[in-house]
């Protein structure tokens, strides 16, 4: 069985550079002209990018299964 990849997805338009989850995720995430963006698409299971996508005080950041496209977070 394949290992399960979630990817990651930034809203640009709606992300407003407040660093929280480069703060919560360094490795998953920088800060590019002031905007959020994913260090790679395709990641491992990892707590601390879901926790980066719940910390985002704009819900920029989203993070589907790869596989099926079901939402990991942010919990709606």
């Amino acid at each position: 069985m394949p290992e399960q990849k979630w990817r990651l997805t930034v809203d640009r338009e709606t992300c407003i550079g407040s660093g929280m989850c480069v703060g919560t995720a360094p490795d998953h995430f920088t800060l590019v002209d002031g905007h959020s963006t994913p260090a790679a698409e395709l990641v491992a299971p990892d707590d601390t990018v879901v926790d980066a996508a719940e910390y985002c005080p704009v819900e920029a950041i989203l993070i589907r299964a790869a596989d099926s496209d079901e939402i990991i977070a942010p919990k709606m």
